[in-house]
């Protein structure tokens, strides 16, 4: 059987979509599973060996130029690859037009994916020859393995929960972080709004504690702003890394080699969780009931707040504490 998985944005969204691979091919263990993903996010793909396939798609680009020949070229190129392959099931876990149109594309005659009432932009239930439905009440990774199940006729455990990646050695991260002379927590606070930051007066007092305990405070970035809150949080603190900018793939080696990993509500704390890294999540503007930090029963992680509210370093120091990372203050 070959299968085609369709999840193309963003970091979180197809961090929840991979416990699917792991039951899929606890059905089928022969199934072969390609996954059409942004091309951005090819890396986080890679790490999983479950994958046959990784096929980017480079809609984000594409919509930038779309009058560009370049952009056609590449267009005509992509229709031609994903027709080129004979899938016995496609199976659409975004439920946006745009994935509904990519699943549309292809030659299977069994496009599957969510019902009108559950998918998020119910003109994408058009594109399907099989619709399910599945309760948007429930966490993302749940919907997306339900739909998974419901699309290939098998019952999840939903007890056995499998990421199923795994960091690749990289020299250049173990050079980065020589540079330590204590052990280190990954501090997540860049995202993608204002509304789900955590102030910066917060991370400090948290990088002062944690200082007390001989834990540094490492922080990567992603772009201008967050390089200079980085730096802003680091110039306060005597045991801090402020990260060079790096590829998912890298900053995964750096979250397996942290003791633990602290975010406000960004794809890479979800990147976190699945390395099985402990994870405290900090949500000052988002339901984590929906969307959170999920594992299984022997991971080691925390959603803390929720819409509209506060949490406080020390509240993030008595997880941590609880999680044994830390002593007692």
């Amino acid at each position: 059987m070959r299968i085609l998985i369709i999840k193309t944005t963003s970091l979180g969204d197809v961090v929840h979509n991979l416990p699917i691979i792991a039951d899929i091919k606890k059905q089928f263990p022969n199934a072969l599973i390609d996954w059409l993903v942004e091309e951005s996010f090819v890396e986080i793909l890679t790490m999983h060996a479950g994958i046959n396939q990784v096929i980017p798609v480079a809609i984000r680009r594409w919509r930038k130029s779309i009058f560009s020949k370049q952009t056609w070229l590449e267009l005509f190129a992509f229709r031609k690859l994903i027709q080129s392959q004979q899938y016995d099931v496609v199976i659409d876990t975004q439920g946006l037009l745009k994935s509904g149109l990519l699943t549309y594309l292809s030659n299977s005659s069994n496009k599957c994916g969510y019902d009108k009432s559950s998918v998020r932009e119910p003109m994408a239930s058009c594109f399907y020859n099989h619709r399910f439905g599945v309760s948007p009440d429930l966490h993302a990774v749940l919907r997306n393995r339900q739909l998974a199940a419901l699309a290939l006729g098998y019952t999840i455990d939903e007890a056995s929960l499998d990421y199923g990646i795994q960091a690749m050695p990289n020299s250049n991260v173990n050079h980065t972080t020589t540079v330590l002379s204590s052990n280190f927590i990954l501090a997540l606070h860049g995202t993608s709004r204002d509304s789900k930051l955590w102030a910066i007066e917060h991370w400090i007092e948290l990088g002062k504690k944690l200082q007390l305990q001989n834990f540094a405070l490492v922080l990567p970035w992603g772009n201008d702003a967050e390089l200079q809150r980085a730096k802003q949080i680091a110039s306060q603190l005597d045991q801090s890394l402020v990260l060079p900018k790096m590829g998912i793939a890298s900053l995964a080696s750096i979250i397996q080699k942290s003791q633990a990993v602290i975010g406000v509500d960004t794809g890479l704390a979800h990147l976190a969780v699945a390395l099985n890294k402990p994870v405290i999540g900090i949500y000052t503007d988002t339901n984590p009931s929906l969307t959170g930090l999920y594992g299984g029963a022997n991971q080691t992680f925390k959603n803390l707040g929720n819409q509209h509210q506060k949490i406080s370093a020390q509240d993030v120091l008595n997880q941590l504490t609880a999680f044994k990372i830390i002593a007692h203050e």
